[in-house]
């Protein structure tokens, strides 16, 4: 096996590069994972309703700032975008410990970064998935998907606790500064890809301007495919239900029940193992048993653990608990991932990636902005058990969404 092909893991030397990309930014979105609520609260004394307005204009503004730009990086060079996506978002988060050291920091500042640092993220996402697409046979897409699968959870793993020590050490806006830089190495990973056999994307109609059906292709194409649409559904609400659930169960913990911060940490940082296991088992699965069956039985699974978190108890058998709930879910989901991601490249044409994947990022943080918001307006109204135990019975119907179609790839 030549140098080239070890970097990439047998898949050559361009994914080699582009998953060390995608390796040093999800560490670095890792290490920063809540430090935009954490700097409004220490740095800027922000109140709750400050905190909730950042986290949900992060993904709500932000994704209805991305609905142009699907269709306009359709067109165009995948790799140049990502890189363009990197140095803005590095731009963007380096302005935060700049400001900061100023004395400069404003909620404002925040916001705006917040808000486009979301758009540019779907951008990246739409663009990288378009060129993942492109650079591998379709046979080597599931492989692919499994390994940025386990990098996101081994990141999400090891970054939160590597970041909240970073901060207790060298202050608040550290880990947003770590950010950045990442941001910065994936635009040099990416470069070092090379582009000279990516060809520049045609139109159709080459001389139009985007029009509204440009916008809304993305939509268009989920919502008439037989195979795309029930997965875009259950998988867009069943990622909502699941996130509604992470606030409440920090006031539930952190509150109620008087976990203390390491605990809690814990409680998550550890089931990430599964997520690990997952990925490396979806491919196998998948030849065992193919694509449909395991799309089916592993988003089932999936759906049945959350309600177990409305009935977290005090000290260590709430803790277990916790664990255990989330281990199933995370090891569920990374089965689940791999297998979706790849069964969306192979039903969409290689002109429509962009649009399709844009558009998919948009509904779901679009969707879990607005579940968020609904829930804990349901959580002040009822109790934080009650909300806990609603998602859960929710996610409970979620799998009638799923198809039961045999896949026919595009």
């Amino acid at each position: 096996m030549s140098g080239d092909q070890e970097r990439g893991g047998g898949m050559g030397r361009s994914f080699g590069w582009l998953w060390a990309a995608y390796s040093v930014s999800a560490l670095g979105t890792a290490l920063a994972l809540n430090a935009f609520p954490l700097i409004a609260i220490l740095v800027l004394h922000a109140g709750p309703a400050q905190v909730s307005a950042l986290a949900a204009a992060g993904l709500a503004v932000g994704a209805v700032v991305a609905v142009p730009l699907g269709p306009w990086v359709e067109f165009r060079r995948k790799r140049p975008v990502m890189m363009g996506m990197d140095l803005a978002r590095f731009a963007l988060l380096i302005s935060i410990p700049v400001a900061y050291a100023l004395d400069r920091l404003s909620f404002v500042q925040l916001l705006v970064v917040s808000v486009l640092v979301a758009a540019a993220d779907i951008t990246f996402t739409a663009a990288s998935g378009a060129c993942l697409k492109g650079l591998l046979p379709q046979q080597e897409l599931l492989v692919a998907n499994g390994r940025f699968e386990a990098t996101t959870w081994t990141t999400t793993m090891v970054g939160p606790p590597l970041g909240g020590a970073a901060i207790g050490l060298f202050g608040p806006v550290v880990t947003i500064a770590a950010d950045a830089v990442s941001y910065l190495l994936s635009a040099v990973g990416i470069r070092a890809m090379g582009d000279h056999k990516e060809p520049r994307p045609l139109r159709p109609d080459s001389g139009a301007r985007l029009n509204s059906r440009d916008l809304l292709e993305g939509w268009r194409f989920i919502l008439t495919h037989p195979v795309l649409r029930p997965l875009f559904l259950n998988a867009v609400l069943v990622n909502g239900l699941i996130m509604v659930g992470a606030p409440l169960l920090s006031v539930l913990m952190l509150g109620t029940l008087d976990f203390a911060p390491w605990q809690f940490s814990l409680a998550f940082a550890v089931p990430c193992v599964g997520g690990l296991i997952g990925s490396r088992l979806s491919r196998r699965l998948v030849a065992r048993f193919g694509q449909r069956r395991v799309l089916v039985t592993a988003g089932t699974l999936r759906a049945c653990w959350p309600l177990g978190l409305a009935f977290v108890g005090p000290g260590v058998p709430g803790l277990l608990l916790v664990m255990v709930v989330e281990l199933g879910l995370i090891t569920c989901i990374g089965v689940f991932n791999p297998v979706l991601a790849t069964s969306r490249f192979e039903h969409t044409p290689p002109d429509r990636v962009a649009r399709t994947l844009s558009a998919w990022s948009i509904s779901s943080k679009l969707t879990i902005a607005a579940l968020t918001a609904l829930w804990g307006l349901l959580a002040t109204l009822t109790s934080t058990r009650t909300a806990l135990a609603a998602a859960g019975l929710l996610l409970l119907a979620t799998p009638l969404l799923l198809g039961r179609r045999a896949p026919q790839p595009a």
